[in-house]
């Protein structure tokens, strides 16, 4: 069984599918789910965690699709996943 989790949870080299965005309680985490949204992060797109920056930390490189992107630990916090 799958379980879900924030996309900035997912350790190296995980796949997992977006179950949702989150809003924030904020204008600005609203604006960065919606932003997320426009770039294709919508629910059942499949997403791979690829790496993360020096140390574990930012930026997080993820695939979407056919494109990568390099997200801040805060607009992967707004990325609900299903890991796979």
């Amino acid at each position: 069984m799958s379980q879900t989790q924030l996309l900035s949870d997912l350790p190296n080299g995980a796949h997992a599918c977006v179950t949702r965005l989150l809003p924030g309680a904020d204008a600005v985490q609203s604006a960065t789910a919606r932003r997320l949204g426009e770039l294709g992060f919508i629910a059942g797109e499949p997403v791979h965690m690829l790496r993360r920056g020096p140390g574990g930390r930012e930026p997080l490189a993820v695939q979407i699709g056919d494109t990568q992107f390099a997200l801040r630990l805060l607009e992967a916090q707004c990325v609900e996943v299903e890991v796979l």
